[in-house]
């Protein structure tokens, strides 16, 4: 099934509901699972996010300990 939106005619605000229905509908279904480089990204970022949150602690200790 093709599914035609008046994209050029819609505002923000109603492509952003569209988005966050469709969003609502995908999520709710049981038999979805994300791919498997959904996984990896975030374990990458939650990785990198780590040792960046680690070197910015050490950077306010070293402005504030001093």
């Amino acid at each position: 099934m093709q599914v035609l939106l008046p994209l050029d005619e819609m505002t923000t605000q109603e492509k952003v509901s569209t988005m966050e229905a469709l969003w609502r509908d995908l999520s709710e279904q049981a038999d979805y699972e994300s791919p498997l480089w959904h996984k990896e990204v975030l374990e990458a970022r939650e990785g990198s996010t780590s040792s960046d949150w680690n070197e910015a602690k050490e950077r306010i200790r070293q402005r504030t300990c001093k």
